[in-house]
């Protein structure tokens, strides 16, 4: 998937709030097994942290970190003013959210015991709708795209509309593989040029579709497989490889890290690397988001980054 400047990155996917809370005690301990029938539970958190989150805002933030300036596909709501805020002051453009003043923004409520035992409830509110953004391509322009977890229509058909335009782009679609069904599903991997899931993903997207990884790679022009610690798995049409993970300083929190690596990818498509090299910087950038909490909270600048890439992989060839 080679491409050249100038290009546009099409970031499709959620934007939201995630609100997180700490519960100082054990669930177990306030709910009865022999009347979960009629279970009424109030749990008392400690407070609550607030956190930039949502697939297409993640993968944006990461890419800024990269350098590139993404356009995010996705929809917001109301209370959407600090978050818009983070984004252009991490120079993210912001044009092509589609702001629905009657919903609140998607909203993730993670309250977590003292055994890491979590309970969340989320609220899609803006998600649902649709982002409508209408996406062209100049005359000799480059564009790649990603499909990322989201509003189910955008995601249905902005992978119509980047087949129609003939714009590269990546398939994963993640939480909404239950929501999407045999046949949209089908549907948006048939011609993604990547399609890019965690092992357990896979395994749902098969059960989904019917379709065996041999009828699925026929489907897509390369498929990856995220496999956490155990890093990825590469098939680029001819052979897979393995691309290992990348040590953090230290491991805090491996929420967004899938995210990260998607953005690293991207950056190693653009820069027209082979897939395998592209998955390697994927790889080096989810080495930072696992070393804070929160999908937003680290940074780093591109010296620092290719430093850390080198020191794993090697200098470019």
């Amino acid at each position: 998937m080679p491409f050249s400047h100038p290009y546009t990155l099409y970031i499709s996917g959620s934007l939201a709030y995630d609100r997180i809370m700490d519960f100082p005690g054990k669930f177990s301990d306030h709910i009865l097994p022999d009347k979960i029938h009629i279970l009424n539970v109030c749990f008392t958190v400690n407070g609550m942290m607030e956190k930039f989150g949502g697939t297409a805002g993640n993968i944006a933030y990461n890419l800024a970190l990269l350098e590139e300036t993404p356009l995010i596909l996705g929809s917001a709501g109301k209370d959407f003013d600090r978050y818009e805020a983070w984004l252009k002051q991490n120079h993210i453009p912001t044009e092509a959210i589609r702001i629905i003043p009657e919903e609140f923004t998607a909203g993730a409520y993670i309250t977590t015991d003292q055994s890491d035992n979590q309970i969340t409830g989320f609220n899609p509110g803006a998600m649902k709708h649709a982002c409508e953004y209408s996406v062209t391509i100049a005359e000799g322009q480059r564009a790649i795209g990603i499909i990322s977890p989201g509003c189910v229509d955008d995601m249905r058909g902005y992978s119509r509309r980047f087949k129609a335009l003939h714009i590269p782009y990546i398939c994963d679609p993640g939480q909404q593989i239950p929501v999407l069904g045999k046949d949209a599903l089908t549907e948006m991997i048939t011609g993604a040029g990547i399609l890019i899931s965690n092992d357990y993903e896979l395994e749902m997207i098969q059960n989904a579709t019917g379709l065996t990884q041999a009828l699925l790679r026929e489907k897509t022009g390369a498929l990856i497989t995220t496999l956490g610690e155990q890093g990825s798995l590469v098939w680029d049409g001819a052979a897979e490889t393995r691309i290992p993970a990348v040590p953090a300083e230290r491991v805090l929190d491996p929420t967004g890290a899938g995210d990260a690596y998607r953005a690293g990818l991207i950056k190693g498509l653009v820069m027209e690397n082979p897939l395998r090299k592209a998955a390697e910087m994927g790889a080096t950038c989810a080495s930072y988001a696992v070393a804070c909490h929160g999908t937003q909270e680290h940074r780093f600048d591109l010296a620092d980054f290719w430093k850390r890439h080198e020191r794993q992989f090697g200098k470019a060839e």
